[in-house]
């Protein structure tokens, strides 16, 4: 589980750095515009991060920092889908599309490891 948490969680953070790049703060009409992105990604970061602690350490909670990731990395894909249907020009170079396209892939390997581990 701790090498594809490893893959989302780095697919996270690299989607907020292009993120940030297309004012992604806009997209969503986020209240305090740059500032409030970057307390969202404070504190969405900070998560991930300890999630990846507890994923490392084997401890109860792995699984379920593990499932939050997971969905964080699918839901990102979902969203930005979402958002080129409905005719947003942001995130249409070639390397934004693919973090965005491995935040999903990484994302369902972290489901299906989440899922194995617990049939352990």
């Amino acid at each position: 589980m701790a090498r594809s948490y490893f893959w989302t969680l780095l697919f996270l953070i690299l989607h907020q750095i292009d993120a940030a790049y297309w004012k992604e703060w806009e997209m969503f009409y986020l209240p305090g515009g740059v500032q409030g992105f970057l307390v969202f990604n404070m504190a969405a970061i900070a998560v991930v991060l300890a999630g990846y602690r507890h994923v490392l350490l084997g401890t109860r909670q792995a699984r379920r920092y593990a499932a939050v990731c997971a969905a964080l990395g699918m839901g990102t894909f979902a969203i930005h889908a979402g958002f080129a249907l409905a005719g947003l020009a942001q995130f249409h170079l070639p390397l934004s599309i693919a973090i965005i396209v491995l935040c999903l892939g990484s994302g369902l390997w972290l489901t299906i490891t989440c899922i194995q581990s617990s049939k352990q």
